[in-house]
C-alpha cells in the first residue's frame, strides 16, 4: 500500500533523508522511530506530497505521488505532528469540510459526522468554534476527520500527542481494528511503549538513514539486546546507551 523507493531529500549540502527504501503492506502497522532531527517528519511530508523529494519516489496504493498526487492523496489519511484546523469553523463544520474535500456523499456525512463527534466525546462542542478547542480536542477532531472517508492508508505523525489516557486507549483500539480490516498504517512516534504494543514492524532512523527495520525480535537480534524492551533496543541502535555512562557522573 505504501512503497518508498530510494527516497532522498537534501537542503543544500544537508541530507535530511538518504536513500530510504520501505514498504507497508495492507493490514500492517509500521512504526517509525528516531531521535529528533533524524528525518522522520521530512519523510512524512514527502510521503504525503507536502514536500518534493530530491530523488526517489513514493507509491501510494499503486499511485506515484509525483505523477498522480490527487489519486494518491485520496487513498490516504494524514495526522500531522501539529493538528492544524480552521479556527473560525465549528467542529461539525470542520468534519463536513473534510468530507466534501474527499467527496463523501451528503447522506453519509449526515450519519458519520455525529457518530465521530460522539466517538471522540466532542458532541457538546460540535457547534463551538475551533479556536476555543484545547490541543487535545483538536487532535481528536483531526483523527475523526481522517476516519470520515474510510482511507485504506493512514500516515500518522505523533498521533497521541495531547490525548488524555482514555482517548489514547480509544485511538489505539481504532488503529488495531483498522489494521485487522486491511488498512496500512505508518506511524511516527517518540512513545516507544505505543510502538512496542501496536506495531508489527518497526523502522529506526538516525541522521537521515534507516539503520534497522523489522519485528521487535529482529531488532533485538541486530542490536544484541536479546530479551530487552524496545527502549533498550532503540538506545543500542542509535547510540543513546552512552548517556547512562554520562549520568553516573551527576
Amino acid at each position: 500500500m505504501i512503497r518508498l523507493e530510494g527516497l532522498s531529500k537534501s537542503f543544500g549540502a544537508y541530507a535530511a533523508v538518504s536513500d530510504l527504501n520501505l514498504e507497508v503492506k495492507p493490514g500492517e502497522i509500521v512504526g517509525f522511530l528516531g531521535p529528533n532531527g533524524a528525518g522522520k517528519t521530512t519523510t512524512v511530508k514527502m510521503m504525503t506530497g507536502l514536500l518534493r523529494p530530491t530523488s526517489g519516489r513514493v507509491l501510494v496504493a499503486g499511485r506515484d505521488m509525483a505523477r498522480d498526487p490527487i489519486a494518491a492523496k485520496r487513498a490516504m489519511g494524514l495526522v500531522p505532528d501539529e493538528p492544524f484546523v480552521y479556527p473560525k469553523l465549528t467542529g461539525a463544520e470542520y468534519l463536513r469540510f473534510v468530507g466534501e474535500l474527499y467527496g463523501v456523499c451528503l447522506s453519509d456525512m449526515k450519519k458519520r459526522v455525529p457518530e465521530l463527534l460522539e466517538m471522540f466525546e466532542l458532541t457538546p462542542w460540535g457547534g463551538e468554534l475551533l479556536e476555543s478547542y484545547s490541543h487535545g480536542m483538536r487532535q481528536k477532531l483531526v483523527l475523526g476527520g481522517i476516519l470520515l472517508h474510510d482511507p485504506k492508508i493512514l500516515v500518522l505523525d505523533e498521533p497521541m500527542v495531547g490525548l488524555d489516557p482514555k482517548s489514547a486507549r480509544l485511538v489505539k483500539d481504532i488503529f488495531l481494528r483498522l489494521a485487522r480490516r486491511g488498512t496500512a498504517i505508518f506511524m511516527c512516534t517518540h512513545v516507544l511503549e505505543i510502538a512496542e504494543k501496536l506495531c508489527h514492524r518497526i523502522g529506526v532512523m538516525t541522521r537521515g538513514k534507516l539503520i534497522a527495520c523489522g519485528t521487535l525480535d529482529e531488532l533485538r537480534a541486530q542490536s544484541k539486546e536479546e530479551g530487552r524492551d524496545l527502549e533498550s533496543v532503540f538506545l543500542s541502535l542509535t547510540g543513546g546507551a552512552e548517556y547512562s555512562t554520562l549520568l553516573r557522573h551527576l
